[in-house]
């Protein structure tokens, strides 16, 4: 008996765990979260602000020259003939045409 009421009495608060997990949630929206968003939304700007003429290189590592784009994909020109990849395929601007990110 007395040491179920020793088990009892020893019952510690629940205001520790609690604060852990906040800081848990938090760190992982600082550090996982709000990244993706930012470079979800930079590749939503990117991929609306193709035009032709501007050399590009997809996810997948092709380098080519956007030819024509319309609303669901793009033309690339490429060594050898032209490519259509999707408009979410294009990762990155390269080249001279590439806008300056650092000023921002």
């Amino acid at each position: 008996m007395t040491n179920l009421v020793l088990a009892q009495e020893t019952a510690a608060s629940p205001l520790p765990s609690l604060l852990f997990l906040g800081l848990m949630v938090a760190v992982f929206w600082l550090f996982i979260i709000r990244p993706q968003r930012a470079r979800a939304k930079a590749q939503q700007e990117l991929s609306k602000t193709l035009s032709p003429g501007e050399e590009v290189r997809t996810i997948g590592g092709i380098h080519g020259i956007v030819v024509s784009v319309d609303e669901e994909s793009v033309v690339l020109r490429v060594e050898e003939g032209k490519i259509r990849v999707s408009r979410k395929a294009v990762g990155t601007r390269v080249g001279p045409d590439k806008p300056d990110t650092e000023s921002s």
